[in-house]
């Protein structure tokens, strides 16, 4: 590797599997020490912080419920205290949409979705945003979005604008954040082989089906997207603010085909 983050400190949500596991273990090997959060997983957490101390890394792990606000201000501040102050936030933990249509939804279901897919990665942009200004400034977040954030799927009303919040959010700090060269952005993944299609992975005729209008014809691996994770956390990417990287093997271009 080329050390692209050395001695970056990052902050990674959800990090105990896929995407968010992926990008702690690439962003150590660029050289960066990493904060590891989970929720219930902590044995996959573990996991994760054995990956980043494999490449002489230091980590932290920290469980995190980032629906709480005061859970998000304790991490920010426990994270400065025990590594140094975060240079890079990923906001990757989500939960996926509950497949309930509108009708059908119960009020907790919207709020669970809305809260931990909007409201969290509001707070951890919020204590980030406040530790950096108060060292000068600089920085990187990266907001893991979803192909839902413009295209819309029945039975993912409250992902749907959790995700589409989130990417008006970001374009909206990269304008706030501009002045503190403090970039942001976001990671738009299509189908990646996560535990949020656990049933994919399990399935392979039903993974193949899925795949089948994807035009690469397969699904992400969370590496390809990680790789994407160090570009846009290193210093390559510093011209590029309040976009959305979109990694999908082109299935937003897809759309509307046949019809």
């Amino acid at each position: 590797m080329s050390d692209k983050l050395k001695d970056r400190i990052a902050v990674i949500t959800g990090s105990d599997s896929g995407i968010g596991q992926a990008m702690a273990q690439v962003f150590a090997e660029e050289g960066a020490d990493v904060i590891i959060t989970y929720l219930h997983d902590r044995d996959g957490a573990e996991r994760t912080r054995r990956q980043v101390e494999a490449n002489r890394r230091r980590a932290v792990v920290m469980q995190l419920d980032q629906r709480d606000p005061e859970q998000v201000e304790r991490l920010f501040r426990e994270a400065a205290e025990r590594l140094g102050t975060p240079d890079i936030l990923v906001n990757n933990a989500a939960v996926n949409a509950s497949g309930k249509e509108v009708a059908d939804m119960s009020i907790e279901d919207w709020d669970n979705e809305l809260k931990t897919d909007l409201y969290g990665p509001f707070y951890c942009c919020r204590q980030f945003i406040r530790l950096r200004r108060a060292n000068g400034g600089r920085g990187k977040i990266i907001n893991i979005t979803s192909v839902h954030e413009k295209i819309p799927m029945t039975g993912a009303a409250a992902y749907d604008a959790a995700k589409g919040g989130l990417r008006n959010l970001t374009r909206t700090l990269a304008l706030e954040l501009a002045r503190d060269h403090i970039n942001v952005n976001n990671i738009a993944p299509g189908m990646v082989l996560t535990p949020m299609n656990q049933e994919a992975i399990d399935d392979p005729d039903l993974r193949e089906n899925e795949a089948s209008n994807i035009p690469w014809k397969r699904p992400a691996e969370p590496l390809e997207v990680a790789r994407l994770g160090v570009y846009l956390a290193s210093e390559d990417s510093d011209y590029a603010t309040g976009q959305t990287f979109t990694l999908d093997g082109g299935l937003t271009m897809s759309v509307g085909q046949g019809a």
